[in-house]
């Protein structure tokens, strides 16, 4: 007779809506102890309430949860503490003005007697823990606000694991960490199981889920499609599973014409910043999508708000349509005569006014177009909108909902939608794709190749290689905050891009 598994979390007719939006409808499934269960879906799938309602964020408006074979009620975080659930979240509850020490420890920070934090032994034993997960180098008096996305994702995973969970839920962890990051996660996630700790893991990276999970359940419109083995399931029948259909290829056809067919719009020569940046020479060219790959902090971000006018730049020069142009602010990269936009790492708190609508968050940066004697001709802004949320193909309703109310996806079509309004000739993509499902990546996809051949250009950095590779007319890999190589025609694969992001070889070296 087979030993029966043990359950560790059984999602019971699990409902919930926020007004007329039925967020997640009648859901059932189960997930093992001491097992990685992915659970997957669409922006708006109802993963990330299925993430609230297990933290105690939310309440379900009908059915519930078992843990452990027993019934909860998690009608709060502390709720759902108790019962050994943890989340480190992909939009971070990290506070920004305090330190990574005080972030750690909230809200649980030892006390004396006397009611004050014994900051002593709380800095010894969170130094412990995070030597334990090789974070060693992050400092843990820093202020949390300026550090890296990437660092910032570590430290929410190192919170929620210094609370010692029996289950740790992961909502999106690796969108915002790329190669030797995701890898330091994997490990984490295997030591974490073999403890006996249930993860559920939240991708929109099918590799991932390969590589880390043991199950998964797919979720659609609020709705359970499947759930079962990981290994049961090849990626067609995944992907079919989330969208509801068949994407075809997953990457538009690239153009046969070579980079150097277009005029020169953008070129840098031997660009650096106060910061990572320290010589960079490029050119970009009309139609073209220029990649740029490289490690976590190896001067990209820099790069990439230098030619936005978001970093002053220490050394070099910027020419657009061959002659040097001076990027004070962004205000100047936008200029018609200019036309050089970005959109950015974090689109909540960098791209878009959450609490505005879609037409508001679109029409700011020209909205003099549509102002008379101080006065906005809101039906000539809302039709000049709705005709660039046409091409991005984002709900009618974006025009007078507040951005904050969309999935990941769609708040990434109106920041994107935002410069196409603007006419803007380049485009800076940083990580556009970051927590952003399939289906809508696909859309975003054949936009870049829509807006390159009408003529535009872009210069794409992405965490994801495939993406490069198969987006990109050329790659330049950044080391150490140099251009360490340019990779093009058949040599343009992850192995090549890989060996020179990690310094290796003769001709993966900085200069």
């Amino acid at each position: 007779m087979t030993q029966q598994t043990a359950i560790a979390i059984a999602a019971d007719h699990v409902r919930k809506a926020f007004g007329a939006t039925v967020a997640v409808d009648d859901v059932s499934f189960e997930v093992a102890e001491a097992s990685v269960h992915a659970l997957l879906g669409e922006n708006g799938a109802g993963k990330s309430t299925i993430v609230k309602l297990l933290s105690g964020l939310v309440t379900p408006d009908q059915g519930g949860f078992q843990v452990f074979g027993q019934p909860v009620s998690l009608k709060s975080p502390r709720a759902a503490h108790r019962c050994g659930i943890q989340t480190a979240f992909q939009e971070m509850t990290l506070v920004r003005d305090l330190t990574v020490l005080e972030n750690v420890l909230l809200p649980y920070a030892p006390m004396n007697p006397l009611g004050m934090v014994r900051r002593r032994a709380a800095q010894d034993a969170v130094a412990q823990h995070f030597a334990a997960l090789g974070l060693e180098s992050i400092d843990l008096n820093d202020e949390v606000g300026p550090l890296d996305l990437a660092i910032k994702q570590k430290i929410e995973i190192a919170r929620a694991l210094y609370r010692k969970p029996k289950i740790l839920l992961l909502d999106e962890p690796t969108s915002s960490l790329s190669g030797s990051d995701v890898d330091w996660l994997g490990e984490v996630i295997a030591r974490e199981k073999a403890k006996g700790v249930t993860v559920i893991f939240i991708s929109h990276r099918l590799k991932e889920v390969r590589d880390f999970c043991d199950s998964l359940t797919v979720l659609r419109n609020g709705q359970h499609i499947a759930t079962g083995k990981v290994a049961d399931f090849n990626d067609e029948e995944v992907i079919r599973m989330i969208v509801g259909r068949s994407i075809g290829q997953a990457f538009p056809e690239k153009p046969a014409k070579t980079h150097q067919s277009g005029a020169e719009v953008l070129r840098a020569e031997k660009l650096a910043t106060s910061g990572k940046l320290g010589d960079a020479s490029f050119a970009l060219h009309k139609g073209e999508i220029l990649g740029i790959a490289g490690l976590q902090g190896m001067g990209q971000l820099e790069l990439f708000r230098a030619c936005f006018g978001a970093a002053e730049i220490t050394q070099g020069q910027i020419f657009v349509d061959g002659k040097p142009v001076t990027l004070a602010s962004p205000t100047d990269a936008v200029r018609a005569n200019i036309g050089i936009s970005l959109v950015p790492e974090d689109r909540k708190t960098e791209a878009l006014f959450l609490k505005l609508s879609g037409t508001q968050n679109t029409s700011i940066p020209v909205i003099q177009r549509f102002s008379k004697f101080g006065f906005i001709d809101v039906k000539q802004e809302r039709e000049a909108v709705s005709a660039v949320f046409q091409r991005v193909e984002v709900a009618e309703r974006a025009l007078w909902t507040r951005a904050g109310a969309f999935s990941g996806g769609n708040q990434q079509k109106i920041a994107i939608a935002k410069w196409l309004l603007a006419e803007s000739r380049v485009l800076l993509l940083y990580d556009p794709t970051r927590g952003i499902d399939v289906g809508t990546k696909h859309e975003l996809y054949r936009l870049m190749r829509q807006y390159v051949e009408a003529g535009g250009s872009i210069l794409l950095y992405s965490t994801e290689i495939p993406e490069l590779v198969h987006l990109a007319d050329r790659v330049l890999v950044l080391y150490q905050g140099r251009i360490a190589r340019e990779v093009s025609g058949a040599e343009l694969n992850e192995d090549t891009i890989m060996r020179a992001a990690l310094g290796h070889g003769e001709e993966g070296r900085a200069a």
